[in-house]
């Protein structure tokens, strides 16, 4: 479920990996005497999608490109990849909790209920945000892909 989780907002194996990795040994590393999970799967799944989106920040901050680059890049067609690359670069835009609540509505399927119980908010918090970040993410994409806002 990890990897799947992180795999689908990365859209790679090796970093999918690496999420996964990261947060077995954060638990791993927790205190012998610390309280248990109460919900594993949620506290899992929230921790991958947590996980995922801090490797694609860190990604995002290394990658510099020259502006003749740039600028050629957006006059060619962009492919359901390039789609794909610009939805991550998207997200880097939302704050934390939005772009969680998207991740868990858009790549892990949850219901806005399920996402409401699982982070302990209201489902019209929920909608609120998904429609916000939606619109958001719509002016990035159109952005990135070289479109008028």
């Amino acid at each position: 479920m990890i990897f799947r989780t992180a795999y689908r907002i990365t859209g790679n194996a090796a970093d999918a990996e690496d999420v996964l990795q990261t947060i077995f040994l954060r638990l791993l590393r927790q205190p012998v005497g610390a309280a248990p999970l109460d919900q594993e799967e949620s506290y899992l799944r929230r921790a991958a999608v947590n996980a995922a989106l801090d490797v694609i920040r860190q990604k995002q901050a290394s990658r510099s490109v020259p502006l003749n680059e740039a600028a050629a890049r957006t006059e060619q067609p962009v492919s359901e990849t390039g789609l794909q690359d610009c939805l991550r670069r998207a997200l880097h835009t939302l704050s934390e909790r939005s772009a969680e609540i998207f991740a868990l509505r858009y790549f892990e399927d949850l219901s806005n209920q399920q996402i409401a119980a699982a982070l302990d908010i209201s489902q019209v918090l929920v909608a609120v945000s998904l429609h916000r970040s939606r619109r958001q993410l719509q002016k990035e994409i159109r952005t990135c892909m070289g479109g008028n806002q």
